[in-house]
């Protein structure tokens, strides 16, 4: 699907971002509505790794407005990015606002474009995990709550909003555009090869795993035990750990089990997505990972409470306890290249890569004109 024309002013479409999985899933659309896009940062998260980079590798331009609301609490980066919000748009008001899933930016830009009476557009709407405890389920369920149009990634989450009361013509089923991401930036077999050369890593001869989430991480317990189960593992562990988890690790007296896993400093988008796609199966509590296995195939263990994306489960994916890691590992690892051979033959859940220029679309014919 091509992008369509749209009949919109230049710099009529606010986009408000602030974390890298937000610049990689609207990266994309940004590129496909070209000067009719007004980027704005709120620098929940921001540094040239977590953001600049992205601008650059998928050839749109940098955002027009930097806010930088990082280092707060989450109320903080709240109420700080729809206090700045809330002037740029009383001065320089677009013809609609567009957000994506479910960060504290999220919100923020949601509900500063309602005070101002501006359309919203929320991407990756109706993701739901009815878990309460998540930051984020608040954040994705009010911010559908005020939306206009909302851009939906699969047939569940359309029944999610429906069953909330969403009226049908509000929303738009359009996939998700983390598959046009991943596969704008997977490297090439051959560049995978070298990186894993680099690392000393063998085709479908490891686990690389991510745990980052404050459920698992703040929890000495839970951390112990997915510690000690990746360290128990048949296949060498590849943990990127981020600086707070790593002195979490340290608190809670792990160095010992970590001492038998390949700690590594948090890699870059582009070369984790090139390990991903090469290793034997991944382990993770993040929910973009959910979303990407389903690209390039391969499993993962989901090591969280509860998931918003239910569509991988049973497929691509595992919904385990801590103390469980190992023994669905195992599972897997009885015969791995059958597994890989049944997930290649399962499209992804989240649309064929047409989600970006399918938004763009609905953004057009909905607000469009003049």
């Amino acid at each position: 699907m091509e992008f369509p024309a749209i009949d919109l002013p230049p710099g009529s479409v606010a986009v408000v971002l602030g974390t890298r999985p937000e610049i990689v899933k609207l990266a994309h659309l940004i590129a496909g509505l070209g000067n009719r896009a007004r980027v704005i940062h709120t620098g929940q998260h921001y540094d040239y790794e977590l953001s600049a980079v992205f601008f650059e590798a998928f050839g749109i331009p940098e955002p027009a407005v930097f806010l930088g609301v990082g280092g707060r609490t989450r109320a903080g980066q709240i109420a700080a990015a729809l206090g700045a919000l809330d002037e740029l748009f009383a001065s320089e008001p677009p013809r609609v606002v567009v957000v994506q899933g479910d960060t504290n930016t999220t919100l923020a830009g949601a509900l500063a474009a309602n005070a101002h009476e501006i359309p919203i557009v929320h991407v990756e709407a109706g993701l739901r995990s009815r878990d309460r405890r998540m930051p984020e389920e608040h954040n994705r369920v009010l911010t559908d709550a005020v939306s206009d149009l909302l851009c939906a990634p699969t047939d569940i989450s359309v029944r999610n909003l429906v069953s909330e009361g969403v009226a049908g013509e509000m929303i738009e089923l359009t996939g998700n555009t983390v598959v046009e991401a991943v596969r704008g930036l997977m490297p090439s077999p051959e560049r995978r090869a070298s990186l894993l050369a680099e690392h000393g890593l063998e085709p479908a001869g490891f686990v690389l795993s991510t745990i980052h989430r404050p459920e698992n991480v703040d929890d000495p317990e839970r951390f112990s035990t997915i510690i000690e189960q990746l360290a128990s593992l048949d296949l060498p562990v590849v943990l990127p750990l981020h600086p707070r988890s790593r002195k979490r690790a340290e608190q809670f007296g792990l160095a010992d089990e970590l001492a038998s896993i390949r700690v590594v400093d948090p890699m870059g988008y582009v070369e984790f997505l090139a390990l991903s796609a090469e290793a034997g199966y991944l382990v993770s509590d993040s929910g973009g990972v959910q979303e990407e296995v389903s690209v390039y195939k391969r499993p993962v263990i989901v090591v969280r409470r509860s998931t918003e994306r239910p569509e991988v489960l049973g497929t691509f994916a595992r919904l385990v306890e801590p103390s469980a890691i190992a023994d669905t590992a195992a599972e897997w690892l009885s015969d791995l290249e059958s597994v890989h051979e049944e997930l290649r033959g399962i499209p992804s859940p989240y649309g064929d890569g047409t989600a970006s220029a399918r938004i763009a679309d609905a953004i057009g014919r909905r607000f469009g004109g003049a």
